[in-house]
């Protein structure tokens, strides 16, 4: 049965995408061949599992940056406007910053926000991941009994946290892309975007 595409949102059925499911199984694998083949009903729950970690990252950098937006200014209000510099905004807004970096790239990596994906490619992430995980929880390990001048009660090696469990969370998406493939697409940009 042959597929057809709709390249303008005017012209494909509500919740049609730009690409047919056609288009979708037929891509390419990373070394040029088919995914492994794995029992559907393995790739469901395993996909499930993605996708609710994908959302809880995507969750995480977001509240992130969310905060940090509202931290950095009151940085600025209480240092030039109420002439008495709040001594927390900065060191809060850094710890953000890890957090949104390391979660926000593993939400980057599973999305295809870097469509290149090759042999190469793909083995440098793996490497990015390990290294993550593997000096990541050295250096949290290191660091645990210390504590942040500003947040006594925070440990720094909590404030690390992010890299490994960021490391390890790409690897899991790295895991899932070569197991089942690339999570399907479900929303094309020009259908959520207003007329």
């Amino acid at each position: 049965m042959p597929s057809t595409t709709y390249p303008h949102p005017e012209e494909r059925p509500k919740g049609a995408s730009r690409r047919t499911q056609d288009e979708n199984a037929a891509e390419p694998s990373l070394l040029g061949q088919d995914a492994p083949a794995i029992d559907e009903a393995a790739a469901h729950p395993l996909r499930r599992a993605m996708d609710a970690l994908y959302r809880g990252c995507a969750v995480i950098a977001g509240s992130a940056l969310v905060l940090i937006s509202l931290v950095v200014p009151w940085g600025v209000y209480t240092r030039y406007v109420l002439d008495s510099a709040s001594s927390w905004p900065e060191p809060m807004a850094v710890l953000l910053s890890i957090v949104l970096t390391f979660f926000g790239a593993a939400v980057c990596y599973r999305s295809g926000a870097r469509r290149a994906i090759d042999l190469i490619a793909e083995s440098l992430m793996i490497v990015i991941g390990l290294f993550m995980v593997i000096w990541g929880g050295r250096l949290v390990a290191a660091t645990w009994q210390q504590v942040i001048a500003e947040f006594p009660f925070l440990s720094v090696g909590v404030t690390y946290l992010p890299i490994p469990i960021g490391g390890a969370v790409t690897l899991l998406f790295i895991a899932e892309r070569l197991l089942i493939g690339s999570p399907p697409q479900r929303t094309d940009w020009r259908e959520a975007a207003p007329d």
